[in-house]
Formats: C-alpha cells, structure tokens, sequence
C-alpha cells in the first residue's frame, strides 16, 4: 500500500514509524509531515487542512490510504473530501468529528444516548454564566470553551469565585479559546484519569490499549498546563476488566448512538476518562490519536499495523492483523525552557536520534533542511522506551532521554523527571 499520513507532530512521526514497519505499507508520505517522517518517507508541502490539494497529489500519487492525525484535519472536512474522490480514510468525516470539535455537542451527544459523563451547563453570554454559578451546587468547577482550542480551552476551577474570574475574561476581553461564545461549566469529577484508545469501522468500536498522560509542565504536576510532557502505557492502579467495564459502559452506547444518528464512524476514539468509584465517566472525547500518548502506544503494537487501519477504513475490522505487547513503554517529553508561554525555534539540530533496540524518539513539529533539523520549538522530541515492567521501561526511557540531551546540539532544553514515578 502507498500511504500519506497528515499531520506534522511527534504523534504523525510516531505513527509514520509503526506504519513504515508494516508488511503491507509500500510507500509512506506524509503532509506536511516533520523531520523525522522525513527520514523514513517523503514530505508534501500541503498543510494538514488543505483537503482540495491534499485530495489532488493523492489521486495523482495513487494513495491506498490516509491516516489523518490532527483535529483540525478533521474538523477541515479532509476525510470527506478524500472519501468523496474515493480515497480510504482512516479518521472520521467532519460531522463525527464533531465529537471533539465541540464540547457542547459532544455533551448533548452524551446526554441524548446515556453515557456516563460529568453534569453541566452550556452558557453563551457573562450574564448566563454568571446566573448559572449563582446557582451552582457542588465544589469544583471545569470550565470548557466549546470549540477546538489547541489544549487550552479547558481551565480547572477549585471554586465558584475561581470559575468567575475565568468566565469574566473570556468574555470581556472577548478571549474564549477558540473562538464563539458557547462555554460548557461542568461538574469536578473525582478520581484516576486513563486514556482509552478505541478502533472503529462504522460497524464496530473495540478498545485497542491504553495511557495516561501528563499535563502540567513541571515534576509534581506543578506549571501550566501543556500538549503534554510524557505518558506511559499500559496503565496502573485500574481494574483487570478495565477494557471490559469501558466496552459496555462507554463504547456500547456511544457506537448505538453514532448508529442512531446515521455516523458511520471510521478511525480511532480517544476516551479521556475520569475513573471515579463508580467506574469510568468520560471526561472528553478526541477523534484522534493522542499526544503524547501516540508516541507511548505505537511501540507496543507487534504486526501490520497499516493493514488493520485500511481494515478500519474498508469497514471490516481485522483485529488479527496487529496485537498490542504486554511490555510497558514510557515516553518522556523534550522541550524548550519557557515552554508553554512560548516556544523558542531552534535550527543546526542533530537529526540523528539513533538509539539502543527498544528505544525511540520522535520530532515534534520540525524541518529537515541540509542535513540538519529545524524545530519550532515548544515540544521538541518525545523519547521512549520499552521494558518487561513500568519501571523497567522508565529507567530505559530516561537513559535515552540522557543519550540524546548531549547529542542533538542545544541546550536550551527541559523536561520532567517524574513520568511513570510511583
């Protein structure tokens, strides 16, 4: 098969990788694609939103399949317009994806077919909102822009004054993430969260693995919020049917519902989950694969990867094609010092990332331009590493990250110490 992957981050590079390893992947493109996919395939200078150019090279290249990585692809209606040339498309069409491109939607969405998700309220003006909080029962408030905000429209309120102060912001300043006027204030659930990855062919969701994430930006998930400094999989501390209690309480009604509403949803659920004492509530929903999670995940998957994603988007799920390893991975985040206020581009990098057998890393957002790397700094590279336990792959993964801080030609870089500590 020749494939084109869309998208530019560590997770496209990360799926690039596994994809490239497949018995059935031929050729491997990717658009527009970053440093590292540009070692293992060939870029395209089209960005990830550009369906009408995306869909013409693709006919011309005779592409078998897309893989869409971000969002905003999605949400740019890339897989309609590819699915409508005839193009197999892993990823959801634009109404599916809908899932994720509003919080408001998704809620409704959950609302409407019983899946369990947090209490809220939808407000649309200061007024409504503070009428709202006015009568708020409860602690804790999460305050959530409706639409896609690049991982910042969500703030975690410990308090109804707090809750006040952030509303009052946005909409004076006229400043909510992502644009609109739509905001979701939902209630604090407590518990573990956990990221479930599922695969869909319009007929069937089945739960392929999962990780867990780190947000904050400094040890001790102090810092602001960030894409994510590290992630390890599988999870700790959940229960051994966790897979099952996800399939029936989760997926379940969520593949009645898509059904119900005439989506047949094709690729990959993320389902950000709260593991509360009652089971899992589900906190969000992407339409993607995840960041930093991806890049923890692909490593773990033994097979044709490439096969059982064209499976997906033929509508035929083949779950025998690819198996996912009982061995742990840790991946831990490399970024630039004042990451997330902002991100300092970098250029002269060293691009090779060469590494002992069961570690990797994968370029964030990057060029490779005579013989070296530019980044645009903000999360640089996620570097990785299997192991037989947590511990064992956590250890590996930080002697990685230490192999590569001394070689790859700057030191304008941090990370966490803590991913996968317990």
């Amino acid at each position: 098969m020749r494939i084109l992957v869309v998208g530019n981050g560590a997770r496209e590079d990360a799926l690039s990788w596994r994809l490239a390893q497949s018995a059935s992947c031929d050729a491997l493109f990717a658009t527009p694609g970053n440093a590292g996919t540009a070692l293992r395939g060939t870029n395209w200078d089209i960005p990830a939103t550009d369906g009408k150019r995306i869909v013409e090279r693709a006919l011309e290249e005779k592409i078998d399949l897309v893989v869409l990585g971000p969002e905003v692809a999605i949400a740019a209606s890339v897989g309609d317009r590819l699915r409508d040339a005839g193009i197999a498309v892993f990823g959801p069409n634009r109404s599916g994806g809908r899932l994720e491109s509003s919080k408001v939607f998704s809620k409704r969405f959950m609302e409407r077919h019983g899946v369990p998700t947090a209490k809220a309220a939808v407000v649309h003006s200061l007024a409504t909102a503070m009428k709202a909080l006015d009568e708020w029962r409860g602690g804790g408030v999460v305050v959530k822009a409706d639409g896609l905000a690049a991982g910042k429209g969500v703030v975690v309120c410990k308090s109804v004054d707090e809750a006040r102060g952030v509303l009052t912001e946005w909409y004076s300043g006229n400043k909510i993430p992502g644009g609109g006027a739509d905001v979701l204030l939902e209630e604090m659930l407590v518990g573990r969260e956990v990221s479930v990855f599922a695969l869909a062919d319009g007929r069937a969701m089945v739960p392929m693995a999962a990780a867990c994430d780190y947000k904050r930006a400094g040890d001790g998930d102090t810092g602001p919020n960030t894409g994510g400094m590290g992630s390890y999989s599988p999870p700790q501390g959940f229960p051994a049917d966790m897979y099952d209690q996800v399939r029936e309480r989760i997926l379940a009604p969520v593949l009645r519902g898509l059904l119900a509403e005439a989506e047949a949803y094709i690729g990959v659920l993320y389902c950000g989950l709260m593991w509360t004492e009652n089971g899992p509530y589900v906190i969000e929903f992407n339409v993607r694969f995840g960041d930093p999670e991806t890049q923890v995940l692909m490593p773990r998957i033994n097979g044709d990867f490439a096969g059982l994603l064209k499976s997906c988007a033929d509508g035929a799920m083949d779950l025998s094609l690819a198996t996912t390893s009982a061995q742990a991975c840790v991946g831990v985040v490399l970024a630039t010092s004042a990451y997330p206020r902002s991100s300092t581009p970098l250029s002269g990098l060293n691009p090779d990332l060469s590494l002992p057998p069961g570690a990797q890393a994968f370029w964030g957002g990057s060029s490779l331009v005579d013989g070296t790397v530019k980044s645009g700094g903000g999360r640089v590279l996620t570097v990785t590493a299997l192991g037989d336990d947590l511990a064992n792959a956590r250890a590996n993964a930080y002697d990685a990250v230490k192999t590569l801080a001394g070689r790859i030609g700057t030191n304008d870089l941090t990370y966490r110490t803590d991913i996968a500590k317990f």
